[in-house]
Parts: structure tokens; sequence; C-alpha cells
């Protein structure tokens, strides 16, 4: 029987390229991780998203 190891979201955020698209992992608090494929321009989009959020907090 194989040894049963909890599912934590420890670790890092992450992405790697694939074949043809970026696949971003995220850790979650109540354990796992989100997965995320994303193209160029979804990245792209998602980066420009997140600069803005970051603006807004340091206001």
């Amino acid at each position: 029987m194989a040894a049963m190891k909890p599912r934590t979201g420890d670790g890092p955020m992450e992405v790697t390229k694939e074949a043809r698209s970026l696949v971003m992992r995220i850790p979650l608090e109540g354990g796992g991780r989100l997965v995320v494929e994303l193209n160029a321009e979804e990245a792209a989009n998602l980066g420009s998203c997140l600069q803005a959020a970051v603006q807004l907090i340091k206001k």
C-alpha cells in the first residue's frame, strides 16, 4: 500500500513553459494547487492586471 501524503499548498507559485502554453501552479490555503494554462497574450494581460493591483495596494 502506498504511503498517504497530505496535500498542502506549501511551496512556491511557479510557471513552466510547456508545448504551446504556460502552466501556472498556485498553492491554495486549503491544500492542493490551482493549475492554470495560459497562452502568451493571456499571461501578458494577467501581468498587467497584477501590476495594477499592486499599484492600488501601494496607495
